[in-house]
């Protein structure tokens, strides 16, 4: 999922709505995974959980630059990102919006300049 998030930013065209439709694909099956629950470990913040909290940022992040990652399109992945960023524990380590839309303008331009 980050190497094909990280396409999004360095693609263009083609090759960028194409690593769009891949990473779209791998929500999907997390979504499967997902199914009811609250949490990938049931009722609670669990192992998978903590490892997949990393790409909140990514979903957060790409809403900004496209808004491409929605609830119409990947609703428990929303929401189970929302339970996870109500967790004291979570939220303290992520960026505020202001903070993460400066990142993504950068990272982009630093992918421009080495795609030119």
């Amino acid at each position: 999922m980050y190497e094909i998030a990280s396409m999004i930013w360095r693609s263009e065209g083609e090759e960028k709505e194409a690593a769009k439709e891949e990473f779209l694909e791998g929500v999907k099956l997390l979504e499967e995974q997902l199914g009811d629950k609250p949490y990938f470990g049931g009722d609670n913040l669990g192992l998978v959980d903590v490892a997949l909290i990393t790409l909140i940022c990514y979903y957060h992040n790409y809403n900004i630059c496209d808004n491409f990652i929605n609830e119409a399109r990947c609703p428990k992945i929303i929401a189970w990102s929302k339970r996870c960023t109500l967790k004291e524990t979570v939220s303290k380590f992520f960026p505020e919006e202001k903070r993460a839309k400066e990142f993504v303008s950068q990272k982009e331009k630093g992918f421009e300049l080495c795609v030119d």
